[in-house]
Protein backbone atom coordinates (compact mmCIF):
# COMPACT_ATOMS: atom_id res chain seq x y z
CA UNK A 1 0.00 0.00 0.00
CA UNK A 2 1.45 3.23 -0.90
CA UNK A 3 1.41 6.52 1.82
CA UNK A 4 -0.07 10.03 0.34
CA UNK A 5 -0.15 13.05 1.93
CA UNK A 6 -2.54 15.84 1.11
CA UNK A 7 -1.46 19.31 1.69
CA UNK A 8 -4.62 21.82 1.60
CA UNK A 9 -7.25 19.42 2.25
CA UNK A 10 -10.27 21.53 3.30
CA UNK A 11 -10.83 22.76 0.07
CA UNK A 12 -13.17 20.98 -2.70
CA UNK A 13 -10.48 19.52 -4.06
CA UNK A 14 -9.08 17.99 -1.21
CA UNK A 15 -12.10 16.80 -0.17
CA UNK A 16 -12.46 15.22 -3.30
CA UNK A 17 -9.01 13.52 -3.18
CA UNK A 18 -9.94 12.42 0.03
CA UNK A 19 -13.23 10.80 -1.02
CA UNK A 20 -11.44 9.14 -4.16
CA UNK A 21 -8.51 7.63 -2.06
CA UNK A 22 -10.91 6.24 0.67
CA UNK A 23 -11.96 3.42 -1.36
CA UNK A 24 -8.48 3.41 -3.52
CA UNK A 25 -7.22 -0.42 -2.96
CA UNK A 26 -3.77 0.62 -3.27
CA UNK A 27 -3.35 4.25 -2.20
CA UNK A 28 -4.49 5.27 1.22
CA UNK A 29 -4.33 8.95 2.78
CA UNK A 30 -1.95 8.82 5.98
CA UNK A 31 -1.87 12.57 6.56
CA UNK A 32 -3.72 16.21 5.55
CA UNK A 33 -2.75 19.21 6.28
CA UNK A 34 -5.21 22.51 7.29
CA UNK A 35 -4.38 25.19 9.14
CA UNK A 36 -7.95 26.34 10.05
CA UNK A 37 -8.92 22.65 11.05
CA UNK A 38 -5.67 21.08 12.59
CA UNK A 39 -6.94 18.80 15.36
CA UNK A 40 -9.98 18.10 13.66
CA UNK A 41 -10.61 15.02 11.98
CA UNK A 42 -11.58 15.20 8.22
CA UNK A 43 -14.31 13.61 8.45
CA UNK A 44 -15.70 16.39 10.79
CA UNK A 45 -14.99 18.58 8.29
CA UNK A 46 -16.17 16.56 5.06
CA UNK A 47 -19.16 15.09 7.08
CA UNK A 48 -19.83 12.82 3.69
CA UNK A 49 -16.58 10.70 4.74
CA UNK A 50 -17.18 9.76 7.95
CA UNK A 51 -15.91 5.72 8.01
CA UNK A 52 -13.78 6.83 5.18
CA UNK A 53 -11.40 9.27 6.46
CA UNK A 54 -11.05 9.56 10.04
CA UNK A 55 -7.38 11.10 10.39
CA UNK A 56 -7.44 14.24 11.89
CA UNK A 57 -6.34 17.41 10.33
CA UNK A 58 -2.60 18.67 11.29
CA UNK A 59 -0.97 21.53 10.64
CA UNK A 60 2.15 20.48 8.93
CA UNK A 61 2.87 17.30 7.36
CA UNK A 62 3.69 13.84 7.67
CA UNK A 63 6.44 12.78 5.47
CA UNK A 64 6.43 9.32 5.52
CA UNK A 65 4.39 9.26 2.61
CA UNK A 66 5.44 7.75 -1.56
CA UNK A 67 3.33 10.69 -2.95
CA UNK A 68 1.61 13.92 -1.94
CA UNK A 69 -1.19 16.19 -3.56
CA UNK A 70 -1.11 19.93 -3.01
CA UNK A 71 -4.16 21.37 -3.14
CA UNK A 72 -4.06 24.48 -2.59
CA UNK A 73 -4.09 28.11 -3.86
CA UNK A 74 -1.51 29.58 -6.52
CA UNK A 75 1.42 30.64 -4.65
CA UNK A 76 1.76 27.99 -2.36
CA UNK A 77 2.98 25.03 -4.23
CA UNK A 78 6.03 26.72 -4.77
CA UNK A 79 6.96 27.06 -1.00
CA UNK A 80 5.96 23.55 -0.34
CA UNK A 81 7.09 21.32 -3.43
CA UNK A 82 11.12 21.90 -3.51
CA UNK A 83 11.67 20.54 0.56
CA UNK A 84 9.41 17.36 -0.58
CA UNK A 85 11.16 16.61 -3.99
CA UNK A 86 14.50 17.79 -2.93
CA UNK A 87 13.55 14.55 -0.32
CA UNK A 88 12.62 12.16 -3.47
CA UNK A 89 8.52 12.40 -2.83
CA UNK A 90 6.64 12.54 -5.81
CA UNK A 91 4.97 15.53 -6.02
CA UNK A 92 1.04 16.62 -7.49
CA UNK A 93 0.57 20.39 -7.74
CA UNK A 94 -3.13 20.86 -8.06
CA UNK A 95 -2.66 24.40 -8.45
CA UNK A 96 -1.22 26.39 -11.53
CA UNK A 97 2.43 27.10 -9.80
CA UNK A 98 4.00 24.32 -12.48
CA UNK A 99 1.85 24.38 -15.53
CA UNK A 100 3.92 27.27 -17.34
CA UNK A 101 7.50 25.88 -17.98
CA UNK A 102 8.50 29.72 -18.92
CA UNK A 103 8.32 31.91 -15.48
CA UNK A 104 7.78 34.97 -17.41
CA UNK A 105 4.62 33.35 -18.58
CA UNK A 106 4.04 32.61 -15.14
CA UNK A 107 4.52 36.33 -13.82
CA UNK A 108 2.61 37.61 -16.83
CA UNK A 109 -0.64 35.35 -16.13
CA UNK A 110 -0.76 35.12 -12.20
CA UNK A 111 0.81 38.17 -11.49
CA UNK A 112 3.84 37.63 -9.66
CA UNK A 113 7.36 36.37 -9.72
CA UNK A 114 7.62 32.12 -10.00
CA UNK A 115 10.43 31.40 -6.60
CA UNK A 116 11.00 27.60 -7.91
CA UNK A 117 12.50 27.71 -11.63
CA UNK A 118 14.58 24.96 -10.56
CA UNK A 119 12.00 22.49 -10.46
CA UNK A 120 9.56 24.40 -12.89
CA UNK A 121 11.54 22.21 -16.04
CA UNK A 122 10.92 18.84 -14.39
CA UNK A 123 7.12 19.48 -14.29
CA UNK A 124 5.32 17.18 -16.69
CA UNK A 125 2.06 18.39 -17.82
CA UNK A 126 -0.44 15.59 -15.52
CA UNK A 127 -2.98 15.17 -19.16
CA UNK A 128 -2.86 10.80 -19.46
CA UNK A 129 -4.17 10.55 -22.44
CA UNK A 130 -1.82 12.93 -24.55
CA UNK A 131 1.55 12.42 -22.08
CA UNK A 132 1.10 9.41 -20.54
CA UNK A 133 4.72 8.12 -21.39
CA UNK A 134 6.46 10.76 -19.78
CA UNK A 135 4.27 10.62 -16.33
CA UNK A 136 4.81 7.00 -15.90
CA UNK A 137 9.00 8.70 -15.04
CA UNK A 138 7.95 11.91 -13.46
CA UNK A 139 8.44 12.76 -9.98
CA UNK A 140 6.66 16.25 -9.91
CA UNK A 141 3.61 16.59 -11.98
CA UNK A 142 1.36 20.00 -12.58
CA UNK A 143 -1.71 18.51 -12.56
CA UNK A 144 -3.84 20.52 -15.65
CA UNK A 145 -7.36 22.81 -14.88
CA UNK A 146 -10.59 21.83 -15.33
CA UNK A 147 -11.41 24.19 -17.86
CA UNK A 148 -8.02 23.74 -20.04
CA UNK A 149 -8.27 19.79 -19.83
CA UNK A 150 -12.16 19.99 -21.30
CA UNK A 151 -10.64 22.20 -24.20
CA UNK A 152 -7.37 20.30 -24.62
CA UNK A 153 -8.85 17.13 -25.21
CA UNK A 154 -11.72 18.36 -27.41
CA UNK A 155 -9.27 19.42 -29.91
CA UNK A 156 -5.82 17.62 -29.39
CA UNK A 157 -6.60 15.37 -32.18
CA UNK A 158 -7.05 17.88 -34.96
CA UNK A 159 -3.93 19.88 -34.26
CA UNK A 160 -1.85 16.58 -34.11
CA UNK A 161 -3.29 15.46 -37.36
CA UNK A 162 -2.02 19.02 -38.62
CA UNK A 163 -6.13 19.49 -39.43
CA UNK A 164 -6.82 22.85 -38.73
CA UNK A 165 -5.40 26.09 -38.60
CA UNK A 166 -4.10 27.81 -35.05
CA UNK A 167 -6.63 30.69 -34.20
CA UNK A 168 -9.10 28.72 -32.07
CA UNK A 169 -12.44 29.80 -30.20
CA UNK A 170 -13.23 28.66 -26.73
CA UNK A 171 -16.26 28.72 -25.28
CA UNK A 172 -16.45 27.43 -21.65
CA UNK A 173 -19.13 26.73 -19.33
CA UNK A 174 -18.33 25.87 -15.88
CA UNK A 175 -20.57 25.03 -12.40
CA UNK A 176 -19.81 26.95 -9.43
CA UNK A 177 -17.76 24.62 -7.98
CA UNK A 178 -15.20 25.59 -10.08
CA UNK A 179 -14.58 28.80 -7.96
CA UNK A 180 -13.51 27.11 -5.38
CA UNK A 181 -14.99 26.89 -1.39
CA UNK A 182 -14.16 30.71 -0.84
CA UNK A 183 -17.85 32.93 -1.33
CA UNK A 184 -17.75 35.56 -3.45
CA UNK A 185 -20.41 38.11 -5.09
CA UNK A 186 -20.28 35.84 -8.43
CA UNK A 187 -21.12 32.66 -6.80
CA UNK A 188 -23.67 34.05 -4.45
CA UNK A 189 -26.91 32.14 -5.83
CA UNK A 190 -29.32 35.54 -6.07
CA UNK A 191 -26.52 36.27 -8.56
CA UNK A 192 -25.67 32.99 -10.37
CA UNK A 193 -28.61 30.55 -9.71
CA UNK A 194 -30.94 31.33 -12.58
CA UNK A 195 -28.31 33.21 -15.05
CA UNK A 196 -25.26 32.13 -17.33
CA UNK A 197 -22.78 34.61 -16.77
CA UNK A 198 -19.27 35.23 -18.83
CA UNK A 199 -15.86 36.39 -17.18
CA UNK A 200 -12.49 36.47 -18.20
CA UNK A 201 -12.67 36.20 -21.34
CA UNK A 202 -9.02 36.70 -23.21
CA UNK A 203 -7.64 36.91 -19.26
CA UNK A 204 -8.64 33.55 -17.29
CA UNK A 205 -5.34 31.78 -16.57
CA UNK A 206 -6.23 28.47 -18.36
CA UNK A 207 -5.45 30.05 -21.95
CA UNK A 208 -1.69 29.68 -22.10
CA UNK A 209 -2.16 26.00 -20.47
CA UNK A 210 -4.19 25.20 -23.48
CA UNK A 211 -1.84 26.61 -25.98
CA UNK A 212 1.35 25.34 -23.90
CA UNK A 213 -0.37 22.03 -23.88
CA UNK A 214 -1.79 21.87 -27.64
CA UNK A 215 1.87 22.93 -28.70
CA UNK A 216 3.96 20.47 -26.88
CA UNK A 217 1.63 17.56 -27.92
CA UNK A 218 1.43 18.46 -31.77
CA UNK A 219 4.64 20.80 -32.36
CA UNK A 220 2.21 23.11 -33.47
CA UNK A 221 1.62 26.72 -32.65
CA UNK A 222 -1.95 27.08 -31.26
CA UNK A 223 -3.57 30.59 -30.59
CA UNK A 224 -6.41 30.40 -28.05
CA UNK A 225 -9.37 32.62 -27.56
CA UNK A 226 -11.23 31.60 -24.64
CA UNK A 227 -14.08 32.63 -23.37
CA UNK A 228 -15.23 31.05 -19.78
CA UNK A 229 -18.74 31.14 -18.51
CA UNK A 230 -20.82 30.63 -14.89
CA UNK A 231 -23.51 27.97 -14.97
CA UNK A 232 -25.68 27.59 -12.16
CA UNK A 233 -25.24 24.16 -11.17
CA UNK A 234 -22.48 22.68 -8.84
CA UNK A 235 -20.20 20.28 -10.83
CA UNK A 236 -19.60 20.06 -14.50
CA UNK A 237 -17.89 21.84 -17.54
CA UNK A 238 -18.84 21.83 -21.35
CA UNK A 239 -16.24 23.43 -23.95
CA UNK A 240 -17.27 24.26 -27.00
CA UNK A 241 -14.50 25.24 -29.60
CA UNK A 242 -14.23 26.79 -32.94
CA UNK A 243 -11.69 25.67 -35.83
CA UNK A 244 -11.16 26.15 -39.25
CA UNK A 245 -9.95 23.11 -41.49
CA UNK A 246 -6.69 23.60 -43.25
CA UNK A 247 -8.79 20.95 -46.19
CA UNK A 248 -11.83 19.80 -46.87
CA UNK A 249 -12.51 17.11 -45.17
CA UNK A 250 -15.80 15.15 -43.95
CA UNK A 251 -17.63 14.77 -41.20
CA UNK A 252 -16.27 11.09 -41.30
CA UNK A 253 -12.57 12.20 -42.06
CA UNK A 254 -12.88 14.14 -38.54
CA UNK A 255 -14.85 11.42 -36.38
CA UNK A 256 -11.82 8.77 -37.76
CA UNK A 257 -8.80 11.36 -36.38
CA UNK A 258 -10.99 11.39 -33.40
CA UNK A 259 -11.30 7.41 -32.78
CA UNK A 260 -7.62 7.06 -34.07
CA UNK A 261 -6.77 9.52 -30.71
CA UNK A 262 -9.28 7.92 -28.29
CA UNK A 263 -10.37 4.83 -29.60
CA UNK A 264 -8.62 2.40 -26.86
CA UNK A 265 -8.91 4.93 -24.10
CA UNK A 266 -10.65 3.78 -21.23
CA UNK A 267 -11.79 7.83 -19.70
CA UNK A 268 -12.24 9.37 -23.02
CA UNK A 269 -15.11 8.57 -25.30
CA UNK A 270 -15.92 10.13 -28.60
CA UNK A 271 -19.90 10.27 -28.81
CA UNK A 272 -22.88 12.28 -30.79
CA UNK A 273 -23.85 14.47 -27.91
CA UNK A 274 -21.42 14.74 -25.05
CA UNK A 275 -23.48 15.43 -21.72
CA UNK A 276 -22.48 16.62 -18.48
CA UNK A 277 -24.84 14.43 -16.86
CA UNK A 278 -23.13 11.82 -17.99
CA UNK A 279 -19.88 12.06 -16.67
CA UNK A 280 -20.56 14.06 -13.84
CA UNK A 281 -18.87 12.06 -10.44
CA UNK A 282 -16.82 10.25 -13.06
CA UNK A 283 -13.46 10.58 -14.08
CA UNK A 284 -14.23 10.18 -17.84
CA UNK A 285 -15.15 12.81 -20.52
CA UNK A 286 -17.02 12.68 -23.31
CA UNK A 287 -15.74 14.63 -26.63
CA UNK A 288 -17.58 14.83 -29.79
CA UNK A 289 -17.64 16.78 -33.28
CA UNK A 290 -19.33 18.60 -36.10
CA UNK A 291 -18.47 19.50 -39.59
CA UNK A 292 -19.61 22.35 -41.49
CA UNK A 293 -17.79 23.26 -44.75
CA UNK A 294 -13.66 24.12 -43.43
CA UNK A 295 -15.25 24.64 -39.97
CA UNK A 296 -15.53 22.48 -37.49
CA UNK A 297 -16.97 22.47 -33.52
CA UNK A 298 -15.11 20.32 -30.98
CA UNK A 299 -17.52 19.99 -27.72
CA UNK A 300 -16.39 17.98 -24.35
CA UNK A 301 -17.68 17.39 -21.20
CA UNK A 302 -15.86 16.42 -17.59
CA UNK A 303 -16.51 16.85 -13.83
CA UNK A 304 -14.64 19.77 -13.38
CA UNK A 305 -13.66 18.32 -9.71
CA UNK A 306 -13.22 14.60 -10.87
CA UNK A 307 -11.44 14.50 -14.72
CA UNK A 308 -11.23 18.22 -14.46
CA UNK A 309 -9.07 18.14 -10.78
CA UNK A 310 -8.84 15.32 -8.39
CA UNK A 311 -9.61 12.71 -10.31
CA UNK A 312 -7.28 13.17 -13.24
CA UNK A 313 -4.56 13.93 -9.82
CA UNK A 314 -5.01 10.22 -8.83
CA UNK A 315 -5.06 8.75 -12.76
CA UNK A 316 -1.75 10.95 -12.32
CA UNK A 317 -0.62 9.04 -9.14
CA UNK A 318 -1.27 5.74 -9.99
CA UNK A 319 1.06 6.06 -13.42
CA UNK A 320 3.66 7.65 -11.59
CA UNK A 321 3.61 5.15 -8.61
CA UNK A 322 3.19 1.67 -11.07
CA UNK A 323 -0.68 1.19 -10.44
CA UNK A 324 -2.81 0.97 -13.60
CA UNK A 325 -4.38 4.17 -13.97
CA UNK A 326 -7.94 2.90 -13.81
CA UNK A 327 -7.29 2.07 -10.14
CA UNK A 328 -9.62 3.63 -7.70
CA UNK A 329 -11.07 5.51 -10.65
CA UNK A 330 -13.03 3.00 -12.51
CA UNK A 331 -16.96 4.14 -12.52
CA UNK A 332 -19.36 5.59 -14.44
CA UNK A 333 -21.14 8.95 -14.82
CA UNK A 334 -24.21 9.58 -12.89
CA UNK A 335 -26.51 9.96 -16.23
CA UNK A 336 -28.97 11.97 -14.96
Amino acid sequence: MKKAGIIGGTGYTGGELARILAVHPKIDVTSMTSRQSAGKKVSDVHTYLKGYADIEFTEKLDTDVDIVFVATPHGVAMKELPALADAGIKVIDMSGDYRLHDPAQYQKWYGHEHTDVKHLDKAVYGLPELFRSSLKNADIVANPGCYATSAILAMAPLFKANAVEADVIVDGKSGTSGAGMVPSARIHHPYCGESMIPYGTGTHRHTPEMEMALNLFSKKNANVLFSPHLLPIVRGIISTCYLNLKKDLTEEDVLGIYQKQYGKEHFVHVVDEPSIRAVVASNHCQVGVKVFGRKVVAFSTLDNLVKGASGQAVQCANLMLGINEKTGLDVPGLGV
